[in-house]
């Protein structure tokens, strides 16, 4: 371990033990209340803060390893040493930021056990078992982490055994997730109790309603984090670069982060409407609250901050096709792209009812606008993000075969089956999304699910066709890394920020939902804090959190760069063979 790795749990247990001097001292003042007071900022916002940073530093831990292992076995399999080293620095930014996550889950902890004792005596009489396997796992996952990493060298001959002890470690890292999200889903859709709330099936209580569709929301939502972040890190490091070869090198890390990101942000609306889905079905009053009570503007905000990810995606990948010779040909393509994905973030973002006074609301005839509000239902905005998910698909793949012409025979009949499948899956769905309209709630939301399937059937469909159209394709000259404009840097820093600040919202959403329950329906919360916050003070300290957290990984990968040797990061044209 490097000095500069040893550096951070020191500096995390300081902090903790300032903490847990202060809130000692609230302990002992009231040692046999249900719940007790935490100096200065009471004992909800300390416990909201320590899980929201627990759960992003988790996030990060969890996806950047699944990052990592992916790029190794691509380098692995392409003969190409340049994806094991971006491996290996990916590796080195989770083991710095190791020690602060398990800190984090300490001081949550702690914070559960001296704040909340009544629901955390509920909570671990219930899964008590679970937390011996948790603790179990997560001694694997470190010693995982410390074979995968110190290994490298030692395994550089024996590729296939590295793997394995990677994906060991993300097998460690995935149980951990899937255990965790079994006691934050048994909060929201309680199972496995009789009437009076005894314990009657702890596997029911592990599987319940929830668990399942969060524990995918959770994968897939982590690699697209882990990928953001990685991305976002690779674009400072170019900001700062000083000679070609390390722009040229930070360029190419950037855009694989970004790559892995938009891919998996692509079916992570998908599963967040599983997840909807279930919590309607577990108990279809929880589902109002979250989606048509007061939480409503929430999934505005949510609109607009996902407009951003899919827009700042797009923006990228047109600015990196200026580097691509051959892409000129896609250039008249890209205002139709953006028009289409304008077009459904404005639809998104549409209100269903408008906050207005009662003289507005007589001028409008009512709490939706007279033009506008039709916009605002379901029907289109399911139809709106599939169209958007599609364009963005559309966009990678221009990117991808910007410098490359098939050869292959049948590459025109290839070309046009894509546009074909492309075009009647769009038509599918603004078919469903009109046809939605004339039809009942139930009937439309079973609509859904064929915009889906048809989306997600032509995006693994058109890949297969692609893939096998341009397996042995001529190049039309070297990919120019490095030459990118400085602002594509900034927007991989913007969708860094926007997938922090959004994991923190929807965190909030989850969680508000329950009310004044720790366990909905079946444990009360009888705190002074058994309210709702309004949506602005949950949204300032949100906010607040995703600054100090996006601050500690600034401090962390600062403190992981002061070991690093001053070594030059090589010649541009070592780049992976076939994108030189």
């Amino acid at each position: 371990m490097s000095p500069s790795s040893r550096a951070t749990p020191m500096l995390g247990a300081s902090g903790l033990l300032a903490l847990l001097t202060l809130t000692g001292a609230a302990l002992a003042a009231e040692p046999a209340a249900d719940y007790r007071p935490f100096p200065l900022l009471g004992g909800r916002l300390a416990l909201w803060a320590a899980a929201q940073l627990h759960l992003n530093f988790a996030a990060f831990i969890l996806g950047v390893p699944l990052f990592a292992l992916i790029v190794e076995a691509i380098g692995w399999r392409t003969k190409d040493p340049r994806y094991d080293r971006m491996a290996r620095e990916f590796t080195k930014l989770t083991f710095a930021a190791f020690s602060t996550t398990a800190i984090l889950g300490a001081l949550l902890t702690f914070l559960l056990v001296g704040l909340y004792p009544k629901f955390f005596g509920f909570l671990s009489g219930i899964f008590y078992p679970t937390m011996w396997g948790y603790a179990f796992l997560f001694f694997g996952e470190t010693f995982a982490l410390y074979l995968y990493w110190y290994s490298w060298d030692r395994l550089r001959t024996r590729k296939g055994w590295h793997l394995l002890l990677g994906l060991l470690l993300n097998l460690f890292g995935l149980a951990i997730m899937a255990i965790a999200n079994s006691w934050g889903t048994f909060m929201m859709s309680p199972a496995g109790l009789d009437e009076a709330g005894r314990l009657v099936s702890l596997w029911a209580a592990v599987n319940n309603p929830t668990w399942m569709p969060i524990n995918v929301h959770r994968l897939i939502a982590n690699v697209s984090f882990g990928g953001a972040l990685v991305a976002a890190y690779a674009g400072t490091k170019f900001l700062g670069a000083r000679d070609a070869a390390a722009r040229a090198h930070y360029d190419w890390m950037g855009y694989v982060g970004n790559f892995i990101a938009t891919s998996a942000l692509m079916v992570l609306p998908f599963a967040g409407y599983w997840l909807g889905r279930e919590i309607y079905a577990f108990n279809q009053q929880m589902g109002i609250t979250m989606m048509g009570g007061f939480l409503s503007w929430l999934w505005i905000i949510q609109a607009v901050l996902i407009g951003v990810l899919f827009l700042g995606s797009n923006y990228y990948l047109w600015l990196g096709m200026a580097r691509i010779r051959g892409a000129e040909r896609y250039r008249p393509y890209v205002k139709w792209l953006l028009l289409i994905l304008t077009a459904g973030f404005l639809v998104w973002a549409t209100p269903h009812s408008l906050v207005a006074s009662l003289e507005e609301a007589r001028r409008m005839g009512g709490a939706h606008h007279p033009v506008l509000g039709v916009l605002g239902v379901m029907s289109a905005k399911n139809t709106a993000v599939n169209l958007m998910i599609l364009t963005t698909f559309l966009s990678l793949l221009l990117y991808r075969r910007a410098n490359r012409e098939a050869v292959v025979a049948w590459a025109a009949w290839g070309k046009a089956a894509q546009w074909l499948c492309l075009a009647a899956a769009a038509a599918l769905v603004l078919f469903y999304g009109i046809y939605g309209y004339f039809v009942e709630a139930i009937v439309r939301i079973g609509f859904s699910v064929y915009q889906v399937l048809a989306v997600l059937a032509t995006i693994l469909l058109v890949t297969a066709i692609d893939l096998a159209l341009f397996r042995k394709a001529t190049s039309l000259g070297p990919i120019a890394w490095g030459h990118i404009a400085p602002r594509a840097q900034y927007v991989l820093v913007l969708l860094a920020v926007t997938f922090t600040w959004l994991m923190g919202l929807m965190g909030f959403a989850r969680s508000a939902i329950r009310q004044h329950w720790h366990v909905y329906g079946v444990l009360r919360d009888t705190s002074p804090d058994a309210f709702t916050p309004a949506l602005g003070y949950a949204a300032n300290v949100v906010s607040v959190v995703t600054a100090v957290f996006l601050l500690l990984l600034v401090f962390i990968f600062w403190l992981a760069a002061l070991g690093e040797e001053q070594a030059p990061v090589g010649r541009p044209a070592d780049l992976p063979a076939g994108e030189r």
